[in-house]
């Protein structure tokens, strides 16, 4: 596990990582593939759980790594939970425990969301999370999606 294992999400996470020639990997169960455990990934995985555990979200309904074409540039969301309707509905961004969500990353967020057009965006590196409602044509800060 990374050093800054401890993040805000409740321990409903139990993680199956594995060693293979020094390097950590983490089972992805949603693509049933390994995966390199980078911090970042560590928080990925945990906001994963955390979406469908207390959150209630189906777990087929989450689409990791969802491309996003930006002016001809090939990019992907980290996390897009999809609604009942086949539409985006959260756009998630995970960064890695010692990344501060900054205004950077909000900005990264909100130009994945021009293409993709989710309700919410929720940004979050395991210490703290932030979530985002578009409406009106405005982003304003939301308690829940």
């Amino acid at each position: 596990m990374p050093d800054s294992a401890k993040l805000i999400f409740p321990e409903i996470y139990a993680p199956q990582v594995r060693e293979m020639k020094g390097e950590k990997f983490v089972w992805d169960s949603l693509r049933q593939i390994w995966l390199v455990l980078t911090p970042e990934e560590w928080v990925r995985r945990h906001t994963i759980a955390w979406l469908v555990a207390a959150k209630n979200i189906p777990a087929l309904r989450i689409s990791q790594e969802y491309p996003v074409n930006i002016n001809g540039q090939h990019q992907r969301a980290d996390i897009v939970v999809i609604d009942d309707f086949a539409k985006p509905y959260i756009l998630v961004e995970c960064k890695a425990p010692n990344v501060e969500i900054d205004n950077e990353v909000v900005m990264q967020a909100i130009r994945y969301n021009t293409v993709v057009q989710a309700q919410y965006i929720m940004l979050t590196n395991g210490k703290k999370l932030y979530c985002f409602e578009y409406a009106d044509g405005k982003y304003r800060a939301a308690r829940e999606f």
